[in-house]
């Protein structure tokens, strides 16, 4: 009885905060809506300060500088880059200052930001870069700036890249909690934490040589930019030289060493006026249009997040509403052209087939590029390998073509630790095959394996057939192993290596209507409110579980995450941080 009653006082005080909330949130939206559109200025300076995730589709939450509801805003990344291309041919705009301490995104997503810094210096403009501090990813895209300064007491980090794995393996032992594993390929490193406590000699070749190819991109850049000679800038990242600014300066990895104010003055000088406008990137995006009255449309549907059933959420690639966008942008008339931008590292395999079936499909009535992000692997490569043309940054991490599959075993953690049993019968011998609550017999371990051999064997032949090779060559860089971009193309994984915008580009070319469309982005954002309303929902759930479960709330969430990973998966491990 008490549990129904706090449940029922926790939905009434929910129900309530959120009504109030809304409200709030109303007058307040209303208010901002009706201030005066930011008004551009001459002799201004765009001042990109970039502290937030660059995301590929934007979020934009309002209420965020208020502290109030709703999930945090990021930066779309086609949306900077166009606010940067924009700024190069307004006249109004002198320069870029560029301001970023730590760049969350990844390499590939840098990439694309500094080439299109890289493009606005042909404007003959400047940029000019300050921070108090430069992690690794923040300097290589500050690298591109024609003055880069830095903080008296500042630092610069350029100590190479760090892979960091997880491994859960003693904390399942504590619990008794047994994962049973089935795989294809000795480098589908996806399920290690959860069977090892270390890394496994494939997994640790492959990260190193990962790794290695994503640093020698990074310094080979910055050495063009800055020209220092590559092996200098390596010996450099091996020994740590660098450690304070001066050490930055004598190296000449910067400029100037300089406070915030006499970099601005520096800024002024550039100028030419004594106090140019900064306009920052939320406002200066407002100001102008790409508006093209053409009817012609490239179809840009973006394929971000985990690999999953159904509809999915905004974090997520779902297999209907994915299929479904490819299924209208097919029928669509006025889309000449499909570009499938794939930032995934997989997941569910049966979702990503039956998204590969709806791209096979369209690609039979109109192009179909692809054109990856950070990581397009294994279910997320699944999604790019029909395509007409393959497109990678020389550091998206791709391939992974393997697969893999869980069942969980929590007899110990029920029997043992909490004092559940279970007993069972059944009217056929594999009735009960997917319990959780005991081991997997020998037989029941066969069908487990033979099933993903079977749907590997079909993710070889499509592989095979998409890239038009031989399915002994496919194999032959498949197994799970993971490609940085250059090696993906050497490998004849994808076609070229290029960007977002040469993806673009050539979907145009092969359409016929390089001089008349427009582009237009799914699935398409929806409404703050809307969001706002799903946020407080969630948020309400949440609160009932964590009022009941008090303690045990963290390894309830635990648990969960473990569940969505059962089943045959197609996704590269999740739980690898680089640094």
């Amino acid at each position: 009885m008490n549990f129904l009653k706090n449940i029922l006082s926790t939905l009434i005080g929910l129900f309530l905060f959120s009504l109030i909330a809304v409200f709030l949130v109303v007058g307040i939206v209303s208010s901002l809506s009706e201030s005066e559109k930011y008004v551009l200025e001459d002799n201004s300076i765009l001042h990109l300060k970039l502290n937030k995730p660059v995301t590929e589709q934007e979020i934009d939450n309002p209420l965020e500088e208020l502290g109030a509801f709703g999930e945090s805003s990021s930066i779309g990344l086609n949306k900077l880059k166009e606010a940067i291309n924009n700024a190069s041919t307004d006249d109004q705009i002198k320069g870029i200052y560029l301001e970023v301490e730590y760049f969350f995104g990844g390499m590939a997503t840098l990439s694309e930001v500094r080439y299109e810094l890289e493009q606005f210096k042909k404007s003959g403009k400047f940029i000019y870069a300050y921070a108090e501090y430069y992690t690794e990813g923040a300097y290589y895209l500050a690298s591109i700036a024609d003055k880069i300064y830095l903080n008296p007491a500042g630092q610069l980090e350029l100590n190479g890249l760090n892979a960091n794995v997880t491994f859960y393996k003693g904390m399942f032992d504590k619990f008794g909690i047994e994962p049973q594993i089935f795989r294809v390929g000795e480098y589908k490193s996806a399920v290690e934490p959860y069977i090892r406590k270390d890394l496994s000699p494939e997994n640790e070749l492959q990260l190193t040589e990962l790794l290695n190819g994503l640093n020698n991109t990074m310094l080979s850049d910055i050495s063009a930019s800055r020209g220092i000679e590559l092996s200098v800038l390596k010996e450099m990242s091996t020994k740590m030289t660098v450690r304070e600014a001066a050490d930055a300066m004598e190296q000449k990895l910067i400029d100037e060493i300089v406070y915030e104010d006499e970099f601005l003055a520096n800024l002024n000088s550039a100028a030419g006026v004594d106090e140019p406008q900064l306009v920052s990137y939320k406002n200066y995006k407002n100001t102008f249009s790409n508006y093209k009255s053409t009817t012609n449309k490239i179809a840009v549907i973006v394929a971000e997040g985990d690999i999953v059933m159904g509809k999915g959420d905004e974090n997520t690639v779902g297999s209907d509403k994915f299929a479904k966008l490819i299924r209208e942008a097919r029928k669509d008339k006025s889309v000449k052209a499909i570009v499938i931008r794939v930032n995934s590292l997989g997941g569910v395999f049966l979702a990503s087939d039956v998204m590969w079936r709806e791209i096979e499909l369209a690609k039979k009535e109109k192009p179909v590029i692809a054109s990856m992000g950070d990581y397009a692997t294994s279910g997320g490569y699944y999604l790019a390998m029909p395509c007409d043309t393959i497109i990678a940054q020389p550091n998206t991490i791709t391939g992974s073509i393997g697969i893999f599959g869980m069942l969980f075993n929590f007899s110990e953690l029920l029997e043992d630790r909490i004092g559940i049993t279970h007993d069972e019968v059944a009217t056929g011998d594999y009735s009960g095959m997917l319990t959780v609550t005991r081991s997997l017999t020998d037989a029941e371990k066969s069908i487990f394996q033979k099933s993903l051999e079977k749907n590997y064997d079909t993710f070889i032949a499509k592989a095979a057939e998409g890239r038009g090779m031989a399915i002994d060559d496919i194999q032959k860089v498949a197994s799970g192993r993971v490609w940085t971009g250059v090696l993906a193309k050497d490998n004849g994984l994808v076609d070229l290596l290029g960007n977002y915008d040469d993806a673009i580009r050539i979907a145009a070319e092969k359409a016929g209507i390089t001089e008349d469309y427009k582009v237009r982005y799914y699935p398409e954002s929806k409404p703050f409110f809307e969001k706002l309303i799903e946020d407080l929902e969630g948020q309400a759930k949440a609160s009932i579980v964590k009022s009941e479960a008090g303690e045990l709330y963290p390894y309830i969430e635990s648990l969960k995450k473990i569940k969505h990973l059962e089943g045959a998966q197609a996704r590269f491990s999740l739980e690898m941080e680089i640094n």
